[in-house]
């Protein structure tokens, strides 16, 4: 069955709903969301979003602080266009609802946190993610020229391969004429034929076993455009959120905010020492690859399980005003934050790599952009400064929009898309063939490539993925498709290229730390301006 739109959004965070907004008066938009629209990677964002907004802040020091953070990978370019460009897209954010904290004075409450030298951070409570998501699905569902379709789940991008047509890996004229989607309700699978594509399907956390990720978060965009042979690159930056709530039963991890350490929280280990001091003069305000291995570094040596995120010691009111969540998280566990200390541990977060764009969100394949979390867009380079990727996803989504607006006018409907092939698929797989491979995979990468890594690890991690990647591909041929099917596949291929990019980097730097390559100072290092891609 076959849909005819202008533009295509794959995904329903920030920066595909932003760029559904800013196309959807120049053409008919779909978007297609795995559940509903209200639930991404997006809508779990706690801490808020990066922008100058007040002296004595300036576009110098946040360039300066993203940079460095970044250690020697950013493209410089990119970094000075987002940091200019965020204002004017935070008033675009407020215009379309979406409301931040202020003062009793009208002024933003801005927030700092890791690696930032000034208050910058605007944030709605502890859960600003969550709010801007409310913010743009009520713009989205109320806009006559978009169509949401809910529960659908993207499988492929139609490229020239589904015609029968050769294409070779780094080929230059390869496009994009849309996708084929899964409606999981129905089991019935659709071609969605677009001139444009934006892919927006945010990060791949559920790789690992601790992640703060919601499960839908699987790789799918950076997978699709793999198969269709498009460039993705720093795929071996995969960042940990130092912070998440310890609580074995829960997945995904609950988030304890990098505000909470900006406004004063303190890390100290099971017995109450305070240990950030040791390893950075910043303390626990350092980049969040240093402190994700400072607390995996303390874990490890001492055998504990976590460590404890100190808020005792702050003003009780203030504390729950300005993180009622948090607050609300850990009372239904029994800890009262006022009075008791929060377990913590480190938790796959975000991808820092991605599909890699140019600064007009373009991927490498015609007609497809991408945007957030999936894209490589070069602003964070080795390790992202703390809440710049919501800032990234609309800057970019507004690059893309304002693109696709200038370009679709030379484009044609692709005519005669071959309908997906079902013939001689109609064998329901096994799930536990599929649930065991899943607890597996992830068990490999959350032994074998986390924060701490070596050539031996990875190597381990290459030749146990290999077996899965066989067995997942055998079934995938075999089988009838399902959601989890495919996100297993999905994670698969990206995880592959997450180790071979990993082991092709022989260096520590920023969130890719190996033993076998220690840095000139202990959980510092020199930026070289080197850069590494993989296509």
């Amino acid at each position: 069955m076959k849909k005819q739109f202008d533009f295509l959004v794959i995904g329903s965070g920030l920066a595909g709903l932003s760029f559904a907004l800013k196309v959807a008066d120049k053409g008919k938009v779909a978007i297609l969301s795995k559940t509903s629209i209200s639930l991404t990677n997006t809508s779990f964002a706690q801490g808020g979003i990066a922008a100058v907004t007040y002296e004595p802040d300036n576009f110098e020091s946040h360039v300066k602080d993203t940079l460095i953070a970044g250690a020697g990978l950013c493209n410089e370019e990119v970094v000075r266009m987002v940091v200019k460009e965020g204002p004017t897209q935070i008033k675009e954010l407020i215009n379309w609802g979406t409301e931040f904290d202020r003062e009793k004075n009208g002024k933003f409450d801005l927030a700092k946190e890791g690696g930032h030298t000034e208050y910058r951070i605007l944030h709605h409570k502890d859960n600003t993610g969550a709010e801007i998501q409310r913010a743009l699905s009520e713009q989205v569902r109320k806009h006559p020229n978009i169509e949401i379709f809910e529960n659908f789940f993207a499988i492929d991008i139609i490229t020239q391969h589904h015609f029968g047509q050769l294409v070779k890996r780094r080929h230059t004229d390869i496009e994009c004429y849309g996708a084929y989607a899964l409606d999981i309700t129905t089991g019935k699978i659709y071609t969605f034929a677009s001139k444009v594509t934006l892919m927006a399907t945010g990060g791949t956390g559920n790789l690992y076993l601790t992640t703060t990720n919601p499960a839908i978060a699987t790789g799918d965009g950076i997978a699709m455009v793999v198969r269709a042979k498009g460039t993705v690159e720093n795929l071996e930056f995969v960042q940990f959120h130092p912070t998440a709530l310890y609580n074995p039963n829960e997945r995904p991890n609950f988030l304890i905010t990098e505000a909470m350490r900006g406004f004063g929280a303190i890390l100290r280990t099971i017995d109450g020492k305070a240990f950030m001091d040791e390893y950075d003069e910043r303390g626990c305000l350092a980049p969040r690859d240093i402190v994700a291995r400072a607390i995996d570094n303390e874990m490890k040596v001492r055998g504990d399980d976590y460590v404890y995120l100190d808020c005792t010691h702050l003003d009780a009111t203030r504390l729950i005003e300005h993180f009622p969540n948090i607050y609300e998280k850990c009372k239904s566990l029994g800890i009262d934050i006022t009075k008791d200390m929060i377990p913590v541990v480190p938790a796959a977060h975000f991808m820092c790599g991605g599909i890699k764009v140019d600064i007009n969100g373009c991927s490498s394949i015609n007609r497809l952009y991408a945007a957030g979390e999936t894209a490589s867009t070069g602003l964070h380079g080795a390790n992202r400064l703390a809440s710049n990727s919501l800032i990234e996803a609309i800057v970019f989504a507004n690059n893309a929009a304002r693109h696709a607006i200038s370009a679709i006018k030379n484009y044609t409907a692709k005519e005669n898309i071959p309908d997906w092939d079902t013939r001689g698929v109609n064998h329901p797989e096994e799930m536990v063939l599929i649930t065991q491979n899943y607890k597996e995979m992830q068990q490999i990468f959350s032994v074998y490539v986390s924060i701490v890594r070596s050539n031996l690890r990875l190597k381990r991690a290459l030749d146990r993925l290999e077996t899965i990647f066989h067995e997942t591909e055998e079934l995938y041929r075999k089988s009838t498709l399902s959601v989890k099917l495919c996100e297993l596949r999905n994670l698969i291929n990206v995880g592959y290229l997450i180790i071979k990019m990993a082991a092709k980097r022989e260096e520590s730097r920023g969130l890719h730390y190996n033993i076998d390559y220690p840095p000139e100072k202990e959980l510092k290092l020199k930026p070289t301006g080197s850069k590494l891609s993989q296509s």
